[in-house]
């Protein structure tokens, strides 16, 4: 590691895949916005998943101030975050063939919805069987993964496939195998991890063209306010009223 405290290398290191993201998924990210302002123009639905970790970014765009109301969490009973117990089982339940088919059979995903399948490495069970499931039903994918875990690591489906074989659209967080971006002689492992702060940015910026795009051909993109804003509350009330009917976090 060169000069520089960890911390300073730590965001020199993120801001460098911001960059890279920014420049190298321009185009994946403007497909991805527009198809999912397609999908809500359509009367589609969006949902959002990932596992473990994962997971965190699919939250990030549920039910947030500044983002689209109509985004969905699918979620998976023991894989939605870290407080399952034990943490491991999350791990455990990722590499389970089937889970991801009985969790589509008894979800409100349909023919027309969009899904956006947030998986580091892509290659486990769950996320390569989500994809391969909504696309047979009928909903776009896009999924969000580093693309290199796809030439250095083996698949763990039966397939031999990864997420990014079955996506309509595919966002490369550019994330390096292993997911920590320093090292230091003092330290025997790698260390600080960077694919939330990336796998997030990306999706945000995915979100903003969707609304952006919905803006321009004449469609209020059914955005939320923050409830610590005045007025925000009667704002929102007014949104789940005009879309209850693809929207699943309030019932």
């Amino acid at each position: 590691m060169s000069d520089g405290t960890p911390a300073d290398l730590f965001f020199d290191a993120a801001i460098g895949l911001l960059q890279r993201v920014r420049d190298e998924e321009a185009e994946a990210i403007a497909t991805a916005g527009t198809l999912l302002a397609d999908t809500v123009t359509a009367g589609g639905r969006l949902f959002a998943f990932g596992a473990g970790h994962s997971s965190l970014a699919a939250q990030d765009v549920v039910y947030r101030a500044g983002g689209l109301a109509l985004m969905n969490l699918l979620a998976v009973p023991g894989l939605v975050g870290v407080d399952v117990m034990p943490a491991t089982l999350g791990s455990r339940l990722e590499r389970v063939d089937g889970l991801a088919t009985a969790v589509l059979d008894t979800s409100p995903l349909r023919t027309g919805d969009a899904l956006v399948i947030i998986s580091l490495s892509g290659r486990n069970a769950m996320p390569v069987e989500m994809a391969i499931g909504a696309r047979e039903r009928g909903a776009k994918v896009i999924g969000v993964t580093s693309v290199a875990y796809a030439t250095q690591t083996a698949s763990r489906h039966s397939s031999g496939t990864y997420l990014k074989d079955h996506c309509d659209v595919v966002l490369d967080s550019k994330i390096a195998v292993g997911d920590a971006e320093l090292t230091l002689d003092t330290i025997p492992a790698p260390f600080a991890p960077a694919s939330t702060v990336v796998t997030s940015a990306l999706l945000q910026a995915v979100l903003a063209t969707t609304a952006a795009t919905l803006a321009d051909r004449g469609v209020e993109p059914p955005l939320l306010r923050s409830g610590n804003v005045d007025g925000g509350h009667e704002w929102n009330a007014r949104v789940f009223e005009e879309y209850r009917d693809r929207i699943f976090y309030q019932h």
